[in-house]
């Protein structure tokens, strides 16, 4: 390819590969019903583009898309340029939209207190005979977005890498972080390097504008947090 050959508008693709393109420059909101079902059914036929396939489908039922979801496989095939396959697409894509209106949407644990952080990262450090690191990543709102574990070691230790913490709080867009390792002996008093992870972990979230919180020592039985001690 020739790198000093200017590139293509959108309006020079061909229409098929439009919807694709519109979908990752601008998102599924700036799609038309047509060319969601397009992208759908990949392609068009010899004399019809898939944005004109989806449309014919589209006018077969009223452009409606609750009548689109009651057509059966064996209903979309009889329209030109969907086989089999491609009625399956639509069909599969359709249910799993009804499925996600019957779901209710996942209730997020809003951390409050120190306590709130030990009981959700708990059971995930209950009965172990090794030392493990995990990250418990907050929204806005400081609710839970999801535990990560980042590292897992030997009896006396383990190795938390803030290159690795921050990578999955810049994933996930966390707005907060909370630190938490297990002592297996049940000692729940820091140790000197636990203070200059917790002070290094500290400085690096606050010039990534993730701030830690708190940071955990926990045990099977109770826990120790770092901002109730005042050694944040």
């Amino acid at each position: 390819m020739n790198p000093y050959q200017p590139l293509r508008s959108i309006k020079s693709w061909a229409e098929e590969d439009r919807p694709r393109e519109k979908l990752m420059l601008k998102g599924t909101a700036a799609l038309s019903d047509a060319e969601l079902v397009a992208i759908l059914i990949n392609s068009g036929t010899a004399e019809l583009s898939a944005v004109d396939v989806a449309r014919k489908v589209l006018e077969g039922v009223g452009n409606n898309l609750h009548e689109l979801a009651k057509r059966s496989v064996k209903d979309l095939s009889k329209f030109r340029g969907i086989g089999e396959a491609r009625a399956i697409s639509i069909v599969a894509a359709l249910e799993l939209g009804r499925r996600r209106r019957e779901q209710a949407p996942v209730e997020r644990h809003r951390i409050t207190c120190s306590r709130d952080a030990y009981e959700e990262l708990r059971p995930y450090l209950m009965d172990k005979q090794h030392e493990e690191f995990w990250v418990l990543l907050l929204n806005r709102a400081n609710e839970v977005m999801r535990p990560v574990q980042v590292s897992a070691g030997g009896v006396s230790g383990t190795v938390a890498d803030p290159r690795l913490i921050f990578k999955v709080g810049l994933e996930y867009l966390a707005s907060g972080v909370i630190l938490a390792h297990n002592h297996p002996s049940g000692n729940l008093t820091p140790s000197q390097a636990d203070k200059d992870l917790t002070r290094k972990l500290k400085e690096a979230g606050r010039f990534l504008d993730i701030p830690v919180l708190d940071h955990l020592i926990i045990t099977d039985r109770t826990y120790l947090s770092f901002a109730d001690e005042g050694i944040l």
